[in-house]
This record gives structure tokens, C-alpha cells and sequence, in this order.
């Protein structure tokens, strides 16, 4: 058996999620460990998290029982200690880079990372596409507006429209993630990301989706160009993925939340645009990353496209 632990916020339950069903495409008998949002576990955490995956409409899922997690997780201190004299031994795999290809052979082992890489599970995204569908919004009158926004997205100048995800917050008030994700989205970065947008669609639309909407509308002034996005709060917030993944251009933050924005678009002639880096503790090479990021445009700190 083969255990993936769920972790984190919900960009990065949904590439645990990914791998799970990448594995499972593969014929592997794969459960998930959703124990890490247990009460217990959550006390004490800066930035306490629910399972949101729970939050996408009947989402197939195999959980482990927990005697199951235990075999793997329940180590003696000899167990441990060999463990670490001879790690091919240990049943727990911990992710310690952007890509792990021996992972997809696994049998019998426990894992633990976010496996954000998009190598992993890129050809099984119609899948997951189609196993990741979206709640309505707990007000009829937002839903009503998020669905009239959907149908523009798609129309709006012949469909030319495209959402820019700005993510701040947590990124600039905690001094921790500021140094491993600050200054990655830049300003420089951005206006690059607008300019190759403009160059190919010179009409387009843009639409901002941020967790600060007043730096958004101070930064992106023009009404008849740029739509701020708002409504989508608490539990609702997981709809501005589903208004992104409508937008022919995806202009993400290094966040996975518009990673996801991205993935999940259908449209034939999309278009997306990352951070050439996702953490400022990330040693990065050209080739290797449009290899894990294949058909994705990549444009660094400086505003340079790679």
C-alpha cells in the first residue's frame, strides 16, 4: 500500500490529491491520510488548516484507517535509528526536491511533500479536471454574479480575458514567508507577464484576484482595462480557482492556488504564466524547469522570460 499524508493549504492538498490519483492511474493500491487536520495536530499551528478538499463535490476518496498510517508512521527507536543509518530502509518518503521520479514506483511506503512539480501528473489532468468540481457560492446572489463573470470571461473581447492572481498577506506580514517567497512576484515580474499578454492580445481583460483587493485597485487604476475580483471570502474563496481556470491567460502568483487556476482550465487556447521560482530556498536551472513545466511560460523576479 502506498499512503499519501495531506497537508497543507488547499493548492497544495490538491497536488497531494494529484499524486494520489497519478499513482492510482498506475494501478497501485494508494490511500490518503487525512489525520493532519485532526484537532490535535492543528494546536499550535500559526495557520491552522481544514481539509478543503472536502469542500469539491463528491470527490473520490480512499482514506486510510488508522492502523494502516500506523504501520508506517509508529517506528520503535531501533526502527528510527536505522532509519537514519540506512534511509532506503524507512517506509516514510520525504519529498527533499522539485522532482522525484522513483516515487511512481513505489509499493509499499508512506509519503510525506507538497509534489507541486507538474511533471507528476500532467497527462492525467483531464482526470483530475474533471474530479475537481466546484461548490456553489453560499450566497445565490454571488453565484449569480460569479456565473455571469464566467460567461464574460469566455465572450469578453472575443474571449481575450485573463486573470492575474497577486497574492500578499501572509507573504509580506510574516517575516518567515517573506524571506521564502518574497520578492519572487515582483513588480518587474508582473508588468513582463502584462506585456506578453498585450503583445499577442492587445484588447485583452484583465481580472485581479487578490487577498489584498486595495493594493490591487491602487496598482491596476483603469476600470475599462482591469476588474477586481471580490465576493469570494471564507469558504467561498475556492471559486476565484474557478473563475481563473475560465480566463484565456493565467498570470499566477508562486502560489499554488492560481497554479491550480491554471491546471484546471479547459480552454483550448490557453495560455499560462508562472514564476520561474516558487521559493527563494529553490536553486533553479532553465532547462530542467521547462521540463517539469511543460507548455507554461516562465518569467523570473527580473521580469525576463526564460
Amino acid at each position: 500500500m502506498i499512503i499519501v499524508r495531506v497537508a497543507g493549504g488547499l493548492g497544495n492538498q490538491m497536488q497531494q490529491y494529484a499524486m494520489y490519483r497519478k499513482l492510482k492511474s498506475l494501478g497501485k493500491n494508494v490511500k490518503l491520510d487525512l489525520s493532519w487536520f485532526d484537532a490535535d495536530n492543528q494546536k499550535g499551528l500559526a495557520a491552522p488548516r481544514q481539509c478543503e478538499l472536502k469542500l469539491f463535490k463528491n470527490l473520490p476518496m480512499d482514506i486510510c484507517l488508522v492502523d494502516e498510517r500506523d504501520k508506517y508512521i509508529k517506528r520503535n527507536v531501533l526502527v528510527k535509528a536505522l532509519n537514519k543509518l540506512v534511509p532506503a530502509t524507512s517506509k516514510i518518503f520525504e519529498e527533499s526536491r522539485m522532482y522525484h521520479p522513483e516515487v511512481l514506483d513505489f509499493e509499499d511506503k508512506y509519503l510525506e511533500g507538497f509534489f507541486l512539480c507538474n511533471k507528476y501528473y500532467a497527462d492525467i489532468m483531464p482526470d483530475l479536471q474533471n474530479d475537481f468540481v466546484f461548490p456553489t457560492h453560499s450566497d445565490d446572489r454571488m453565484q449569480k454574479r460569479n456565473e455571469a463573470l464566467m460567461e464574460e470571461m469566455m465572450s469578453i473581447n472575443g474571449g481575450e480575458s485573463v486573470s492575474i492572481h497577486i497574492r500578499r498577506g501572509d507573504y509580506i506580514t510574516q517575516k518567515a514567508n517573506l524571506d521564502l517567497f518574497g520578492n519572487i512576484a515582483t513588480d518587474e515580474y508582473y508588468d513582463a507577464a502584462v506585456s506578453y499578454v498585450l503583445d499577442k492580445s492587445p484588447d485583452a481583460h484583465f481580472y485581479i484576484f487578490s487577498n489584498d483587493p486595495e493594493y490591487a485597485m491602487n496598482k491596476y487604476p483603469d476600470r475599462e482595462r482591469y476588474t477586481i475580483v471580490t465576493g469570494n471570502d471564507g469558504p467561498d474563496s475556492l471559486l476565484d480557482m474557478q473563475l481563473m481556470s475560465k480566463c484565456k491567460y493565467n498570470i499566477c502568483a508562486n502560489s499554488t492556488f492560481s497554479f491550480w487556476g491554471a491546471r484546471l482550465n479547459t480552454r483550448k487556447d490557453k495560455v499560462m504564466i508562472r514564476t520561474y521560482k516558487m521559493r527563494n530556498n529553490q536553486e533553479v536551472q532553465t532547462e530542467p524547469m521547462h521540463d517539469y513545466w511543460q507548455n507554461w511560460v516562465l518569467i523570473d523576479e527580473n521580469g525576463i522570460i526564460k
